[in-house]
C-alpha cells in the first residue's frame, strides 16, 4: 500500500493520508466536524478570549441558519475526474475560492498569533488578509509568508496620517489588495465582552501595527516602549471613526493603486454606491455577527447584492462559512470567493500553526470532493441552478 503513487486531488490525497495513518493507530489531532472543533476550542480558550471571538449569539446563529435554508442539488454522470478549483481575482490566480479573513488580536487565542496562521495559509497558497488590529506588525507576518499571497484590511481611523502610512506599509509588504472594513466605525455593545469587562486593546494586545507605525509614534510624547499607557490611550482615541461617509473613499482611492474592496456591504444600494465610488470589489459581511445584533445574515443579503452588481466587480462573502458546502452555496448565489474566519481561529487556539494547517487540509479536501460530487469540475460552472431554497 505505501508504494502507491500519491493521489492527484486534494480530496483523495487527504483521505489517503488520513486512512493510511489510521493503520498506524493515528487519528486526526483536531476535531474534523466544525461544531466539535468550536466546542473544543472554547474549552481551550480563556472565557475572555472565547467571548471576544464569539460575539453575539442571535446574529451568529442567523449566519449559520441562512446556509441551512439552501440545499445543493447534485448532478450525475458529468465526468468530474479532472477538476480545477482555482479562481481569478484582480488578475491573480488563487488555488481555491477561499481567503483567510482578517481577524485581529490573534494573540489572545495562541502565542503564535497571526504569524502561525499566516504560515499555515502560505503552506497551501491561500491568501491571508492582514488585520490592522493585528498583535504582530504586518511586516513580520509578511516575512513569515515568503512569496505567498496576502491582502491588507484597513480600519479607517481618525488619524489620516496613520491611515496613509499603514496602507503604504501594506503595499511595501507585498499586499495585493486593500479591504476596508466599513461596519466597525464604532464598537458594538457585545454582551460577552461587557460581562467579562474585557477589551484586549486596553491590555496592549492587537495594536502591533500601531505601535510600529512612524505616523502613530509621531503623535506620542514618548515612545510606546517608554510610556505604553499613552500609546494605548492614543489608539483608543483614534481607532473608531463614526464620521466617515462615501465621499471619504476618494481619499483612499488616490493613495493606492491596489484594488480596494469594501467589507460590510449588506444592502444592494450600498453595493451600487461602492461601484459609483470607484471601488474594485466588495465583501458581503455582517462582521461574523459581531456588530449589529439582529442584522441580516450575510448569505441572505448576497442574492440581491449580486443582482445589483451585475458582475461589474467581484463579490466575496464573509460570515458563517464553516464547511465546503457553504463555499459552494455562496458561489452559487453570486460570490466569487469566501472568507474563512472563526474555524481557523479555533484551530489556532487548539494547536497553533499546525492546527490551522490541519484544518485547511481538511477543508480543501472537503471542497474538492463536494465540488465533484455535486457534478462540477470547476467553480466557474456553479450557478443558481446548483442550489434550491428550502
Amino acid at each position: 500500500m505505501s508504494s502507491l503513487p500519491p493521489p492527484s486531488s486534494y480530496g483523495l490525497q487527504r483521505q489517503f493520508q488520513v486512512y493510511m495513518a489510521g493503520l498506524q493507530g493515528q487519528r486526526p489531532s483536531l476535531p474534523v466536524d466544525p461544531e466539535a472543533l468550536e466546542q473544543a476550542a472554547n474549552r481551550a480558550m480563556t472565557p475572555e478570549a472565547s467571548g471576544y471571538l464569539n460575539g453575539m449569539a442571535d446574529s451568529m446563529r442567523a449566519n449559520l441558519a441562512a446556509f441551512q435554508r439552501w440545499r445543493i442539488v447534485p448532478r450525475m454522470l458529468r465526468n468530474v475526474a479532472e477538476r480545477d478549483l482555482s479562481i481569478q481575482l484582480f488578475n491573480k490566480r488563487y488555488p481555491v475560492p477561499i481567503l483567510l479573513a482578517p481577524i485581529g488580536v490573534q494573540s489572545i487565542v495562541h502565542t503564535e498569533a497571526e504569524t502561525g496562521a499566516a504560515r499555515a495559509a502560505a503552506s497551501v497558497g491561500l491568501p491571508f488578509i492582514f488585520s490592522t488590529a493585528s498583535s504582530t506588525p504586518l511586516e513580520q507576518v509578511a516575512q513569515a509568508m515568503g512569496d505567498a499571497p496576502r491582502w491588507f484590511q484597513l480600519y479607517w481611523s481618525k488619524d489620516p496620517e496613520f491611515n496613509q502610512s499603514i496602507v503604504q506599509r501594506a503595499e511595501r509588504a507585498g499586499c495585493e489588495a486593500i479591504v476596508v472594513t466599513l461596519d466597525t466605525y464604532l464598537l458594538a455593545w457585545r454582551p460577552s465582552d461587557i460581562q467579562n469587562a474585557y477589551l484586549p486593546f486596553i491590555l496592549g494586545q492587537g495594536i502591533g501595527n500601531y505601535l510600529s507605525d512612524p505616523a502613530f509614534r509621531k503623535g506620542l510624547s514618548q515612545p510606546p516602549e517608554v510610556n505604553p499607557q499613552e500609546a494605548i490611550q492614543r489608539f483608543l482615541a483614534i481607532f473608531t471613526n463614526p464620521s466617515l461617509t462615501w465621499q471619504d473613499l476618494a481619499t483612499l482611492r488616490q493613495q493606492t493603486r491596489l484594488p480596494i474592496l469594501l467589507k460590510g456591504i449588506l444592502h444592494p444600494d450600498d453595493a451600487r454606491k461602492a461601484i459609483d465610488a470607484g471601488m474594485d470589489g466588495m465583501i458581503v459581511s455582517n462582521h461574523g455577527g459581531r456588530q449589529v445584533e439582529g442584522a441580516i445574515a450575510s448569505l441572505d443579503a448576497l442574492p440581491a447584492i449580486s443582482e445589483a452588481v451585475r458582475g461589474e466587480v467581484p463579490i466575496l462573502l464573509d460570515s458563517g462559512i464553516r464547511r465546503a458546502s457553504d463555499v459552494l452555496k455562496a458561489i452559487a448565489l453570486g460570490a466569487q470567493a469566501v472568507l474563512l474566519g472563526r474555524p481557523y481561529m479555533w484551530a489556532l487556539a487548539l494547536n497553533g500553526e499546525q492546527g490551522v494547517r490541519e484544518l485547511l487540509a481538511n477543508l480543501l479536501a472537503d471542497l474538492d470532493l463536494t465540488l465533484a460530487l455535486s457534478g462540477y469540475t470547476s467553480f466557474a460552472e456553479v450557478d443558481t441552478k446548483a442550489v434550491v431554497r428550502m
